[in-house]
């Protein structure tokens, strides 16, 4: 475990926002161009932009960060996801799903011009903790609840599945490949991958403690499921048993939040949950025993992965904190 204060470096990159940072997320699908989509919200509202990194373009000094629209949302965005139909090249279309704390989803669709619809989606009977959309084809989102249930909804708002879950719903995952399977992580520490066409949970993991604050599905290599309870960071082989294979304190306080990189399955961060003055992000390698990052942000929010550079980005007051690390 860390004294942040003694060894925390400061971010690669920081982009300055007009208001507190809630929510930020990096589309984890291709624009259609070298830029990378990236969406982030708070209080009332959602900005959309695109972000490109001197490590991507020469030219660039540091990252280049171009506002595409400002969205207006009703409530404080709690949670965000990107549609894999978002696109900048031919037909410009942007469609992400938010999550907030009247417990409905909205989608909103954009063509950055005229057009500017939001369907509302409602359902849940408690506080949405997470969402997606299928990976492929981006016409299904899945969401979790503090209700006891994953919900599984067209582009039109109608609930095609129900999940009952014996506790809140905290992370939920799509496979990369198989539209049918989805990982659900619950706050009493079980992850189940179920079978959306049979509803049935195929296989299960266990934390052996709780609460479970997090989870993440390895999508550069399917056999591995990480997740954050209590202070501590855990990491499952799913081949071989349906208990961690790997497990280290990592934070003082309580740990947040668990995210693989997109772009090496040894990578992955955590966040703390926010203290007086800072969060801590630490970036983890499986095979070092200590973290190779560690960050801190004025009360951060959120984590994302860049889909093909291992950087990722915290929220914060009126600013996103980049972090490079090395492969």
């Amino acid at each position: 475990q860390f004294d942040a204060s003694d060894s925390s470096r400061s971010p690669s990159y920081t982009v300055t926002c007009e208001d507190y940072v809630h929510v930020v997320e990096f589309s984890p699908f291709t624009s259609g161009t070298s830029a990378s989509l990236l969406a982030y919200g708070g209080n009332q509202y959602v900005v959309v932009g695109t972000c490109l990194f001197q490590e991507e373009d020469m030219e660039v000094e540091g990252v280049e960060f171009n506002v595409l629209r400002a969205f207006h949302h009703e409530l404080r965005v709690d949670a965000l996801a990107w549609s894999p139909e978002s696109r900048l090249d031919r037909i410009p279309t942007i469609r992400f799903c938010t999550a907030a704390a009247d417990r409905k989803l909205r989608l909103l669709t954009s063509d950055l011009q005229d057009r500017h619809e939001v369907k509302v989606m409602e359902g849940h009977t408690s506080y949405i903790n997470h969402l997606v959309f299928e990976p492929t084809e981006g016409k299904q989102i899945a969401s979790v609840s503090d209700d006891h249930t994953c919900r599984v909804w067209d582009l039109d708002g109608n609930e095609s599945s129900t999940l009952r879950l014996r506790s809140p719903g905290i992370s939920v995952c799509w496979h990369p490949e198989e539209a049918f399977k989805l990982m659900v992580a619950e706050k009493k520490g079980t992850i189940r991958f179920y079978d959306l066409v049979t509803q049935q949970a195929i296989l299960s993991l266990d934390c052996d403690q709780a609460p479970l604050m997090s989870a993440d599905w390895c999508l550069t290599n399917t056999i591995k499921v990480g997740a954050v309870a209590g202070s501590d960071w855990l990491i499952w082989d799913i081949t071989r048993s349906s208990y961690p294979q790997e497990k280290r304190p990592a934070h003082r306080d309580k740990a947040r939040l668990f995210k693989w990189s997109r772009v090496n399955e040894n990578l992955f961060a955590t966040t703390g949950c926010p203290g007086k003055i800072s969060s801590q992000l630490l970036i983890h390698h499986l095979g070092h025993p200590q973290p190779v990052t560690v960050g801190s942000a004025a009360v951060g929010s959120g984590l994302s992965w860049h889909r093909t550079l291992p950087l990722c980005v915290i929220g914060g007051d009126r600013k996103l904190c980049f972090w490079m690390t090395e492969m």
